[in-house]
């Protein structure tokens, strides 16, 4: 391909550049994730006992930590939409590079609709409504604010979020005077084996809770994904995605502690809505019908952000050549309209089934696949290319990313241990589309490599912004 077609190609898929600073990144990430403070880990409690859910949700923090660790190193030397896909395809080439990317595609596209059929759910409560078009009406207004452009779409994801994070500090600050410690250990404990009051369902059961427990931190990892749209990549993304999970760290000890100590493991355990299950039983019903409403604006939160991640992911995918090249087409408000409405109808279509339980459970095989994944990468980054400029280093380097593979390994095989059909149909899923890329994706790439790539987009950033041409290049792969 000439170089004036290399331009002149990528002059239609251009993101706009200095759209987010750090503190914008770093609230694309508690967006990301705040709809799973709300619902849907409690029932972790459920599986495994709060000290099962509590070993659980240690294990699944660290493998979460390590792995921010190893993507705020990654985002900084390599500042492509493409995220995990990008930094994988750096590491293991075109081949690795694009089953991390469908991994990902996989978690970001199927979660949506599972959210969506949560939102609907949450209509009914409030309104008596629910449905199909419902569905509809949320991904098309969502959708639209999206094409209208990222500065645009980030600050009204800061607003949403800002209320779910309200809404869980008030109920964190009313349930503090009624916590005791008895109340997290009031599920008698099984015949199960390793069974005891701390662990009510043996280490059986933490296993089978570590899905629960990804759902608090599950999709941070999609910061990287605005690294194109960030004013300054390498300082912002390892603030931006390190202060994400280190605030949802902290609420997830808020909501994991507070409600069990507060109306007792067992209520938690079963609860359809434990923020305010938790207020009733502790006598704030009003407080209750307030969080209501405000659970809603956690569940949009998360909805609208990972509308905004899978929409990049596959802006870069496309853009590489591995789906279809019109995908990547950007608007005059530099939005990748085709990346957000298709990936958006076919959201809707997954939505009719109705079953968002098994919908989120494939959505999480996805994401542990892309851990494993995106972990190997920075190893291999590390050991292949250890000249390549990295304006932040992941603190133990090698040591950390291996801790993230070993345990993203483990949560794959809890997702099996409770709810095989997920983790099937996942397989299945990740097999047609690799078919995919072996009988086709592969004989359309626009680069021959990973560097090629980048240089070309950076390239054609400085040729259309003097003003922002990026500090540094990608160090070429040494035979």
């Amino acid at each position: 391909m000439a170089k004036q077609l290399d331009d002149d190609y990528l002059a239609k898929r251009q993101l706009k550049k200095g759209s987010a600073g750090w503190i914008l990144l770093a609230g694309l990430g508690v967006s990301y994730v705040i709809s799973g403070d709300f619902a849907g880990w409690n029932f972790g409690i459920g599986e495994a006992g709060w000290g099962g859910f509590a070993v659980a949700i240690g294990l699944m923090a660290v493998m979460y930590f390590a792995l921010v660790l190893s993507l705020a190193e990654m985002s900084a030397a390599i500042p492509a939409a493409g995220g995990g896909y990008s930094f994988a395809r750096h590491a293991m080439g075109a081949t690795g590079g694009y089953l991390t990317g469908l991994a990902v595609l996989i978690e970001y596209a199927l979660a949506p609709a599972a959210i969506v059929i949560f939102i609907g759910a949450a209509v009914e409560e409030l309104l008596g409504v629910n449905g199909p078009w419902v569905y509809a009406l949320f991904y098309a207004v969502f959708v639209g604010i999206h094409l209208a452009g990222v500065g645009e779409a980030l600050k009204v994801m800061m607003v949403i979020s800002g209320l779910a994070v309200f809404a869980i500090l008030a109920t964190a600050a009313v349930l503090v005077g009624d916590f005791d410690a008895t109340n997290l250990f009031n599920i008698a404990a099984s015949d199960a084996a390793g069974a005891s009051e701390f662990l009510p369902f043996g280490w059986y059961g933490v296993w089978a809770a570590l899905p629960f427990a990804m759902w608090l931190f599950l999709a941070v990892e999609g910061v990287p994904l605005a690294a194109e749209e960030a004013k300054d990549p390498k300082r912002d993304m390892p603030k931006g995605i390190i202060g994400a999970m280190l605030f949802l760290l902290f609420t997830a000890l808020l909501v994991v502690v507070l409600l069990a100590g507060a109306a007792g493991a067992e209520t938690i355990g079963a609860s359809g809505v434990p923020l305010v299950d938790a207020l009733k039983v502790t006598g704030n019903p009003t407080l209750a019908t307030v969080i209501n409403v405000l659970g809603l604006a956690g569940l949009i939160a998360s909805f609208f952000s990972i509308i905004y991640g899978y929409s990049r992911l596959v802006f870069a995918l496309s853009r590489a050549g591995y789906l279809p090249k019109a995908l990547s087409l950007t608007s005059k408000r530099k939005a990748p309209m085709w990346a957000l409405i298709v990936p958006g109808v076919f959201g809707f279509l997954v939505s009719l089934s109705g079953e968002g339980d098994l919908i989120l459970g494939m959505a999480v095989v996805g994401a542990t696949i892309s851990y494993a994944l995106m972990a190997v990468s920075h190893i291999l980054l590390r050991l292949r290319q250890p000249t390549l400029h990295r304006p932040y280093r992941t603190p133990g380097g090698i040591m950390t990313s291996g801790i993230a593979l070993v345990l993203s390994l483990i949560a794959l095989t809890g997702v099996y241990a409770f709810d095989p059909r997920a983790f099937n149909y996942t397989i299945v899923l990740f097999a047609v589309g690799a078919a995919y890329y072996f009988i086709y994706g592969r004989h359309q790439l626009v680069a021959k490599s990973a560097e090629e790539e980048l240089a070309l987009v950076l390239d054609a950033e400085s040729s259309l912004d003097e003003h922002e041409a990026p500090e540094f290049r990608p160090e070429p792969v040494k035979a």
